[in-house]
């Protein structure tokens, strides 16, 4: 899997075990930092064991910036969680361990704190500060999170699990449940409160709809249902990600095995901007901060497309030199993954399958009652030759 993000001026691409920082503004040398180089932790600390070390492969499962753009926030399926600062270069900060896998995170506004849910439902909240304190369990869902964030104001806690729920608490006393978000009929993948509209909330879904709310009340404001048409597939397409230009007037959105990104305008309410058609599935994308928005596409020769929003549409930009810099310092490192491992789905195991018993038991209860009713005419007939 890849992903990417924004930190500053810093386009963050996550490459099997590596992340890769490209300054696209200015002419700085390319950060690599290679996760499988740092120490595992060993399984006695925890078990009791022998002292084996985790059996991981050491393969980056989510990324996080901060506000800033200062701090990094990286996790991979060894549990480890490592947090980098930029000032004049990058250095790592923290190493800690989580208690299961993560499936996402995110900063406070004040950076003083990150926010780690993991999959077996639990956001444990982690001191940036005091580097080496372990994580405290802040809150629980009973099925996997796939996706956390925060109000601007740091006041609320908005989390989305695969049983179809986004559940809104308040940060420092989580017991409190100030609302639930519910409509959604798949899993719900991504959640993002948009700049300049403190109240809202985005949610995408594998039922292939972005939904907007009225977080704190749990209200539903407005769905668009952004799968193609029901002929030509046989089941929804998966919003796997929503990105938001710094603005917050334009919504990037990205299904899962579709090449078309869809572009939305967020002013009053939710709109239809335009269709970006792309040569072939994009697999990540994400919004710099002058608003442009860059799509990592499946193309060694060509992984990077940048499109700037003019007169109302969007149109490609080529050839700066940030894209450069950028497309060089990833090339290098994109055979790391090879493309099985690009293009698999992330959610396709989390649909749920409908077993119908009813049907199989009411069959079964028939086949039973004609039984019974053929014994007992035997039954009367071999009375009567008697």
């Amino acid at each position: 899997m890849a992903s990417m993000c924004f930190c500053g001026d810093w386009l963050v691409l996550a490459c099997d075990s590596k992340w890769i920082a490209a300054d696209v503004t200015h002419d700085r040398d390319v950060f690599v930092f290679d996760c499988s180089e740092v120490e595992r932790r060993r399984q006695q600390q925890r078990e009791g064991s022998d002292g084996a070390e985790e059996t991981g492969s050491d393969k980056i499962l989510a990324i996080a910036a901060s506000p800033s753009g200062k701090l990094l926030a990286v996790t991979d399926d060894n549990k480890r969680l490592l947090v980098f600062r930029f000032d004049s270069s990058w250095r790592r900060i923290s190493c800690r361990w989580v208690a299961r896998r993560c499936t996402s995170m995110v900063f406070t506004q004040t950076e003083e704190e990150l926010l780690v849910a993991d999959k077996s439902g639990d956001v444990y909240l982690f001191s940036v500060k005091e580097g080496e304190k372990m994580g405290e369990l802040k809150m629980g869902h009973l099925s996997m999170l796939l996706s956390v964030t925060l109000s601007h104001d740091d006041e609320y806690i908005i989390t989305a699990d695969r049983d179809e729920k986004i559940r809104v608490s308040r940060l420092r006393s989580p017991h409190n449940i100030q609302s639930f978000c519910l409509g959604h009929r798949e899993f719900v993948t991504t959640l993002l409160v948009p700049p300049g509209h403190p109240d809202w909330l985005l949610s995408g879904s594998g039922d292939g709809t972005v939904r907007l709310w009225e977080y704190e009340t749990g209200r539903q404001l407005q769905s668009l249902d952004l799968s193609a048409p029901a002929a030509e597939q046989q089941e929804k397409q998966t919003v796997c990600r929503l990105a938001i230009a710094p603005g917050g007037g334009h919504v990037a959105v990205q299904c899962e095995r579709s090449n078309i990104v869809q572009c939305l305008s967020l002013v009053d309410d939710l709109q239809v901007q335009s269709s970006l058609p792309l040569p072939d599935c994009p697999l990540d994308l994400t919004f710099d901060t002058d608003g442009r928005l860059w799509v990592m596409m499946d193309d060694r020769e060509a992984l990077l497309r940048v499109f700037k929003q003019q007169e109302g549409r969007w149109m490609h930009e080529d050839g700066s030199p940030g894209l450069r810099r950028a497309m060089e310092a990833f090339r290098v490192h994109w055979e790391l993954l090879d493309a099985p491992s690009r293009m698999c789905s992330r959610f396709q195991h989390l649909r749920k399958v409908d077993f119908d018993n009813v049907s199989s038991y009411l069959q079964k209860k028939e086949e039973r009652l004609q039984q019974k009713r053929r014994r007992t005419e035997k039954e009367q007939d071999d009375t009567v030759c008697s």
